[in-house]
């Protein structure tokens, strides 16, 4: 998840007019879901990296991979993970989550693993600057909020030490966790929903300020900006129905996000029904349901700095 905030202008403030401290729990929820496919794309990331690594996660968000780093790099003798973002908000439960995963662990009263977090606007501040050269660094979800998406890549490779290694997470499948029919309103509810929050997106893209149309695949970039063994990999997070209750509060959470961002581009009939499920007091209520899941694919770009 990325990590950016609404405004405009100030520190930690981000350019995609979406509020992402008020988005903390919801991340926290994602995160916690997230946490068991997350902890083995970190032990893949980190196999290949030299002893005591410095490890960067840009935009980190709440801290879900950046605990997953700090737990597997505590597992082969340590090293330091900096983590990146514009939100205060964010990148203090980040910290902490990072700290207290750094610490457990360890028999020993010092941690293994130093976690050194930094404050910063990715559209104008230059991640090398910030914590580099790091002989990995991983930025989830991030880079297709910024204005410029191709020239934040160039960015994130600046920041990778020679030898080094850039994991870009971006793109997969849409997540889905709804059943096809519902029992209240149209069947299928799900890919209208998915194709509206695609138009938006279209949208968010096109308002924000200064923004660069990126054509073509993640990996081109990646071969573009100077990486060599460019390959990608897709991890899945996977609830099946029946769900625990974190997934069904986690799907109540993304319908509300869904109704927030891509409301206007849904049916008023459609519109009808998301608030029928979204509304505690009625039987098709999401957060009292069997048949709620979650899964979704998550495409993982891979590229190492000559």
């Amino acid at each position: 998840m990325a990590a950016h905030s609404s405004h405009h202008h100030g520190h930690g403030h981000l350019h995609d007019g979406i509020d992402w401290s008020s988005r903390l729990t919801f991340l926290r929820q994602a995160d916690e879901l997230d946490a068991e496919s997350r902890r083995v794309v970190a032990r893949r990331l980190v196999r290949a990296l030299p002893d005591q690594p410095t490890v960067l996660d840009v935009g980190c968000g709440a801290g879900g991979m950046s605990v997953a780093l700090v737990e597997a790099l505590t597992a082969r003798g340590g090293g330091t993970v900096v983590l990146v973002d514009g939100t205060p908000e964010l990148l203090d439960a980040a910290t902490t989550a990072a700290r207290s995963a750094a610490t457990y662990g360890t028999d020993t009263t010092t941690a293994t693993v130093r976690v050194r977090p930094v404050l910063a606007d990715l559209a104008a501040e230059r991640p090398v600057d910030l914590a580099g050269p790091a002989q990995l660094v991983w930025a989830s979800n991030v880079v297709h909020h910024l204005p410029d998406q191709r020239a934040a890549v160039l960015g994130v490779i600046e920041a990778v030490a020679p030898g080094g290694w850039l994991a870009l997470a971006e793109g997969g499948l849409s997540g889905r966790f709804l059943p096809y029919d519902l029992g209240v309103g149209e069947p299928g509810l799900q890919d209208r929903l998915s194709a509206a929050r695609a138009e938006w997106f279209v949208r968010m893209r096109e308002n924000t300020t200064g923004s660069v149309r990126l054509s073509g695949g993640w990996n081109l970039v990646l071969s573009e900006g100077g990486l060599v063994d460019v390959t990608a990999f897709s991890y899945l997070v996977d609830h099946p129905a029946p769900p625990k209750q974190a997934v069904r509060d986690w799907a109540v959470n993304q319908l509300m996000w869904y109704e927030e961002v891509a409301g206007d581009a849904l049916h008023p009939a459609d519109r009808r029904t998301v608030r029928q499920l979204l509304d505690p007091q009625d039987p098709a209520f999401l957060g009292l349901r069997d048949d709620v899941f979650l899964l979704t694919a998550n495409t993982v770009y891979v590229g190492r700095k000559p």
